[in-house]
């Protein structure tokens, strides 16, 4: 009886130790972003990493409803961060997220033409016009049903009229995967313009497009929610990422790379 009560007391001093030391080591974590959060993320990554010794942020970048398809097919991540409460929500309808997602950001749209502007696009309505080469993401893409319903309020207008949407997307020459493909194919002067999120506008890359705002009564205000995964090999730590992007260090971040904060 003594014999096995020891035992028992070296197991679990045993457990106890493995546990500090995984603790202290840190772990892994994945994290599914949208392919607009990448340059935000990847610098956040780098200050939770900072205040987290041991950790590492992998991320899987790329337009929000692969990421959903990935994930409710079963690959294993973390942490969800989508541009759209429509991707999240499929998640969600396929268990993937049991915890009720948290608004961690917005966003809001531009129209962007290569720098050189070869078709002198200087609004909105230009898009219209007849042998405009326009690139837009994919239908399935957030930034795409953020862009639809604009062009959608701008054709309720008598100033644009209710041909406008359908005189727009007549030009359009691609439809890509993710809006950072969107912005590339401008910058690279493959379209006349697209329409990106303003974040996308980073520093480095605004000396390789001509950014033109949209108003604000046609612009789509996109929303951001983030959740962990329920599956989550790391949990706690999981939790502690979305707790990060959510506090005033996160917010201040995404605030520089363009994004609306939500504190």
């Amino acid at each position: 009886m003594k014999q096995s009560l020891v035992l028992l007391m070296v197991a679990l001093l045993c457990g106890a130790v493995l546990g500090t030391a995984v603790a202290q080591e840190g772990g892994t974590l994945t994290v599914f972003a949208a392919a607009s959060l990448t340059d935000a993320f990847e610098e956040i990554a780098v200050d939770f990493e900072a205040a987290n010794p041991g950790v590492e942020i992998l991320f899987n970048f790329g337009g929000s409803s692969t990421l959903a398809a990935q994930l409710s097919e079963g690959a294993p991540g973390d942490v969800f961060a989508s541009a759209n409460v429509r991707q999240m929500q499929v998640v969600r309808d396929a268990g993937v997220i049991e915890a009720a997602p948290r608004t961690f950001v917005r966003n809001q749209l531009v129209l962007i033409t290569p720098a050189d502007n070869p078709a002198g696009i200087t609004s909105l309505r230009d898009l219209a016009s007849p042998g405009i080469r326009l690139v837009l993401a994919a239908p399935e893409v957030p930034v795409r049903a953020y862009t639809d319903v604009m062009l959608a309020r701008a054709a309720s207008l008598p100033t644009y009229g209710q041909i406008f949407r359908s005189a727009v997307l007549d030009n359009l020459v691609s439809e890509e995967d993710n809006v950072r493909q969107v912005f590339l194919k401008v910058a690279l002067g493959e379209a006349d313009a697209g329409i990106v999120y303003q974040s996308d506008v980073t520093p480095e890359a605004a000396e390789q497009v001509i950014a033109i705002r949209v108003a604000r009564a046609l612009n789509s205000l996109a929303t951001y929610p983030i959740a962990p995964i329920s599956d989550s090999a790391s949990p706690e730590l999981a939790q502690a990422f979305v707790d990060y992007v959510l506090s005033s260090g996160g917010q201040n971040t995404l605030a520089r790379w363009g994004f609306v904060r939500v504190d």
